[in-house]
């Protein structure tokens, strides 16, 4: 603080500190009216100079008083901080010693009824906290921002920590790691520029750690009991306890847990500190300020091209956010490898574009310029020329080309190597972050409390023996049922909206062919804009419209129904929740690229006898180039769509929230500014806020995965945005968001279940695109078979995958009004046998000798990928060799320490010769297991 700065302070500290507690009309107006009144004559002897300068004095000193107070809260404030010599901007009790390790929250107005009882309920509950040995520090509303809000600051000594830690089974330090690290890779001086230091990436020493126990504390590496357990450590073991303390009985049950609390009312909020301002460290020296060096280290972009500091990250927020993003940036290093590939597959199409012989034909005005095509629609589209498909059936070659088949290829495999390679990485993962014996957090596996609530009956659990509530199987199946009824009311729903999009696609095709064939602005983009384009175009955006709308609705239908199936325990709660909104996402973003694959112009019948919708709407064709281009098409606007809002919602409207939500708060010093009601403003990351990050990207690694045989480029797509969505999120959690409550995991849980299925199930679907959706197993036939040309053997193709149909035979409804040209044969997409043939429009074996082509492609595609596959998957051990030795000796020398204590306690007892027998027996027994230890 400047001189000057400091002398303003300390004169605002020393008048409020002579008005503390006093009104407008208190001893400092009164001491101006009693000068001015003691001396009633004081200007009589005075010149009119000095009586001028006395009134100017006086005015101004009017004006001070009045800016006092105004400014008399924020004096208060800056007194009360003062008094207790320590900022606001704190994560410490008011004796700056003790950690505040949790807050809660809370309104009140002792006026209203339903505040009574809430009152109530706080003070039985607090009661409760402070019997389980925790304690607790009130701010009181006054001291808050709007004047309206009570925090509650909660600090958990040692005893509570260490008793709770044993509890939870908690891993610490008992022996720093005394095994050799790996080998240096020689190549590492070439990935320098993309490392972070070494204390952001390694925040701490390696050590061998065994589960806590408070009876052999002396066996553990403690410095300091106010450090020993990190604050994730800490607030997770605070939120334990205040999910099941309980605060009184209510309509004769038990309540209990800060979750119904919150959705009562009774606490607005409940949630651990950050530790500092993201943008600079605390002024606490016990204060590490993990919270800027994440900022500034890893949430920045411009650090976009940096390895991520996992170590920290899990130091942070605990182990489940830490694997997310463990995860998220494999998937996005493995993502770089299937972008090249594409690029280079895409590369070639656009390299070998113009020697495209079929697109050549399309384009040529003496093959493509005098085909006739039928009319696209009935009655009122007319008859129209080849060539004017020209550049739609040339960008398709970028497409659907050999590449193609390669890279669909490449990708089945690619897929394998990433889930295998990632089980390998995620077991080092385990071994590091002392993960190897943890099945699921106990906090996972016990009862919810909702469940433990709302199940009234109680039976004997036949492992521990003790009574337990329960659902009766009855009431379970009655909520299966409505469940299971509800998810496909909605995926029925979903479908219907498909079907719409179907429907207007076939609606507008018609008004879209007219309004381009009359409207002479749109012929400079007519060879660009198609119809059939056009129509394309607008109905992916409508139906991503749909999409999202319908993701909105669902989204707290599925949180409602899996609440009311009422869930055993938080693991099992995830694993339905997942299910429910993955299939329901599944069919809701994928169902239209289904159906362009797989069902657009494969049903549309020949002009003769034309397939209809409803009897109303007649199906829609593809392209004389094929429907590619078109999945193409949908894929990239669903899937950037997607991409695009999904970081809106995630960057720019927490952003918005918090601004405006802490705008008032922004006038005030730092120091008045308290670190609680900092992150009060903030935004909350909820139980849920993983399931969606996981969501998003499982529905991206469809897009690449299922489709990706028609769009080459989605990986690069898929790899950018990842660049993009890592810092985003750590971004938004570092800056945006309440600190999460840490949990464990030691996997991404359902997901790699999920994952594997899609693996498998991208194999079926490239494999039917390839061989369904793009031309190339009819031009590999016509290649081999059908040329009639043999120095160049494509050419002819197109005029041999259109057949001839005779204008006569057309049908009331099916002919054009219009036949300015006189047209008395035109020609179709298909393999039929001409008018004047005896098989009249029957297929051609032509055809069935494509149909069988294709079949066994996908029989001998299929076949060789899923050999491929599941060698790989043999072929690659899921736990590295390295992570296996390093287990076992881990393992060997905890066992070997724990023993060898014992061993040492029960020789101290032998030395006080106290039942020297019985302790003997023990010694040797400890003896007994230091040898097996060691021959283990």
């Amino acid at each position: 603080m400047s001189r000057s700065g400091q002398m303003e302070h300390e004169t605002l500290i020393e008048m409020s500190a002579t008005t503390d507690g006093e009104d407008g009309n208190g001893p400092f107006f009164e001491t101006n009216s009693n000068i001015d009144s003691d001396n009633p004559g004081i200007s009589e002897g005075l010149s009119s100079t000095e009586s001028t300068f006395l009134i100017n004095n006086h005015q101004r000193l009017l004006q001070v008083t009045r800016k006092w107070h105004k400014h008399r809260l924020f004096l208060k404030r800056r007194l009360m901080i003062d008094k207790h010599h320590q900022s606001k901007d704190s994560v410490f009790f008011r004796d700056g010693l003790r950690r505040i390790d949790f807050v809660l929250s809370y309104t009140d107005d002792p006026n209203k009824e339903t505040d009574k009882k809430k009152a109530e309920r706080r003070k039985e509950f607090e009661s409760n906290l402070i019997k389980t040995g925790l304690e607790l520090e009130t701010e009181d509303k006054k001291e808050s921002e709007s004047g309206k809000i009570y925090f509650i600051k909660i600090h958990a000594p040692w005893d509570v920590l260490s008793t709770y830690a044993e509890v939870l089974g908690i891993k610490v330090p008992i022996k720093e790691n005394d095994i050799d690290p790996p080998r240096e890779n020689p190549l590492d001086c070439l990935l320098k520029p993309f490392k972070l230091p070494n204390h952001v990436m390694y925040p701490e020493p390696d050590y061998f750690t065994a589960a806590f126990s408070k009876q052999k504390q002396e066996l553990f590496l403690i410095n300091d009991q106010n450090t020993f357990f990190s604050p994730a450590t800490r607030n997770r073991i605070v939120y334990y306890i205040l999910s099941r303390c309980p605060y009184g009985t209510e309509e004769g049950k038990k309540k209990f847990g800060i979750k119904r609390l919150q959705n009562n009312g009774t606490y607005t909020s409940a949630y651990p500190l950050h530790d500092c301002q993201y943008w600079k460290k605390a002024k606490e020296e016990l204060c590490h300020s993990e919270r800027f060096t994440l900022y500034s280290q890893w949430a920045k972009f411009a650090r976009f091209y940096k390895e991520q500091p996992l170590d920290l990250i899990r130091k942070y927020y605990g182990e489940k956010i830490g694997i997310y993003f463990a995860w998220l940036g494999y998937y996005t290093e493995m993502l770089f490898y299937a972008a090249v590939v594409g690029f280079f597959c895409f590369l070639y199409g656009w390299i070998t574009m113009d020697d495209n012989l079929g697109s050549k034909e399309i384009c040529s005005p003496d093959i493509g310029g005098q085909i006739i095509m039928c009319p696209l629609c009935d009655k009122t589209c007319e008859f129209w020329k080849l060539n004017t498909t020209c550049e739609p059936s040339r960008y398709s070659h970028m497409f659907d080309n050999v590449a193609t088949l390669f890279f669909a290829i490449f990708m089945g495999i690619w897929v394998t190597l990433f889930l295998e390679f990632w089980k390998r990485r995620q077991a080092r993962l385990e071994y590091e972050w002392d993960l190897v014996d943890f099945e699921e957090e106990q906090q996972q596996l016990q009862l919810r409390p909702e469940y433990e609530v709302k199940c009234t009956q109680k039976r004997k659990n036949p492992v521990t023996q003790e009574m337990e509530p329960y659902l009766p199987i009855t009431s379970k199946a009655a909520r299966f049922c409505f469940s299971g009824a509800t998810v496909l009311f909605w995926i029925s729903l979903i479908i219907a909206s498909m079907i719409a999009v179907i429907v207007y696609r076939l609606a507008v095709y018609a008004a879209f062919a007219s309004i381009m064939e009359n409207n002479d602005a749109l012929r400079p983009v007519s060879s660009l804009l198609t119809p059939q384009l056009a129509t394309s175009v607008t109905a992916s955006c409508l139906n991503f419209i749909i999409i999202m709308i319908l993701n909105f609705l669902y989204e707290r239908v599925a949180i409602w129904i899996t609440d009311m199936e009422i869930p055993r325990t938080h693991l099992e709660y995830e694993n339905r929740l997942t299910m429910k909104m993955f299939l329901f996402q599944f069919v809701n973003y994928y169902s239209s690229c289904f159906y362009v694959a797989f069902f657009k112009g494969k049903f549309v019948g020949y002009p003769a006898e034309y397939t209809y919708m409803f009897n109303v709407w007649r199906n829609e064709e593809c392209d004389p180039a094929g429907c590619l281009i078109e999945l193409t098409t949908q894929l990239t606007i669903v899937m950037a769509g997607k991409q695009i809002w999904g970081n809106i919602q995630e960057a720019i409207v927490p952003y918005i929230l918090n601004w405006w939500g802490s705008r008032k708060a922004r006038n005030n010093p730092e120091d008045l500014y308290s670190r609680w009601e900092q992150d009060y403003d903030l935004q909350t990351f909820g139980p849920l806020g993983l399931f969606y990050e996981y969501l998003e990207m499982v529905i991206q690694f469809g897009f690449i995965t299922l489709f990706v045989a028609s769009f080459p480029l989605a990986p690069l797509l898929a790899l950018l945005n990842n660049i993009l969505e890592i810092r985003v999120d750590s971004w938004k959690l570092t800056t945006q968001f309440r600190r999460p409550i840490a949990s464990k995991a030691h996997s991404i849980g359902v997901w790699q279940e999920i994952l594997n299925g899609m693996a498998v199930l991208s194999v079926v679907t490239n494999a039917f695109i390839v061989a369904f959706t793009s031309d190339m197993i009819p031009r590999l036939v016509y290649f081999y078979a059908y040329t009639e040309n043999m120095d160049s053997r494509m050419s002819g193709y197109i005029n041999s995958s259109l057949s001839f149909f005779d204008v006569v035979d057309f049908s009331n409804d099916s002919m054009p009004i219009e036949n300015e040209m006189n047209i008395t044969t035109c020609r179709y997409r298909d393999y039929r046998y001409p008018p004047d043939h005896g098989r009249k429009y029957l297929h051609t074996m032509q055809y069935w000798h494509i149909l069988a082509a294709k079949m066994a492609f996908i029989i001998i595609m299929e076949h060789v990928v899923f050999v491929v596959k599941f060698f790989v998957a043999w072929l690659i051990p899921d736990v590295p060799s390295e992570v296996k030795a390093r287990i076992k000796r881990e393992k060997y020398l905890t066992q070997k320490i724990l023993h060898e204590y014992e061993l040492c306690k029960w020789q101290e007892k032998l030395r006080e010769k106290s039942n020297c027998a019985e302790v003997a027996k023990q010694v040797f027994a400890s003896k007994g297991k230091v040898q097996l230890s060691a021959a283990m």
